[in-house]
């Protein structure tokens, strides 16, 4: 068996940027009252208003029954409603209402800083480098997994 220190394992390190971010977002999307995951279906209905919640959960990168919770939460709070689809009734369109429309341009703002400040961080050339090491190592990775 080969040993890999964790120093020299890449995954610990995106997980560390990754727990960082999130930790940032968490904190500045506190004052709206959000979580993570409530801001980023939040961020996707107001780019796909009626999206199903199949679909907003393959974007926000959970599964259908997390996302169930996270919507079931947002409509309690009044931020979204859920409606029959016109044509296929088992299915729910969702969409914004006017306060979660207020709540997300709250939290968007938030969020925004948090990333403005990230990219500030690199000059263009090394964020164009870094979103594409990003999408190399997301490649991989997909296909490592559909290999077994």
């Amino acid at each position: 068996m080969t040993s890999l220190p964790a120093s020299d394992r890449l995954g610990s390190h995106i997980k560390r940027a990754e727990r960082a971010l999130n930790a940032a977002k968490h904190a500045a999307l506190k004052p709206a009252g959000l979580t993570v995951p409530q801001y980023a279906a939040l961020l996707y209905l107001s780019e796909k208003p009626g999206i199903s919640a199949a679909a907003l959960a393959r974007l926000c990168g959970v599964t259908p029954p997390t996302m169930n919770t996270v919507l079931k939460n947002l409509q309690e709070r009044g931020l979204i409603e859920r409606t029959p689809h016109e044509w296929h009734r088992n299915v729910l369109e969702t969409r914004l209402t006017e306060e979660g429309e207020s709540v997300m341009a709250q939290a968007d703002g938030a969020a925004v800083r948090v990333e403005r400040a990230l990219a500030a961080e690199f000059t263009e050339e090394e964020r164009a480098a870094l979103v594409g090491l990003l999408g190399r190592c997301a490649a991989l990775l997909d296909s490592v997994r559909s290999d077994q």
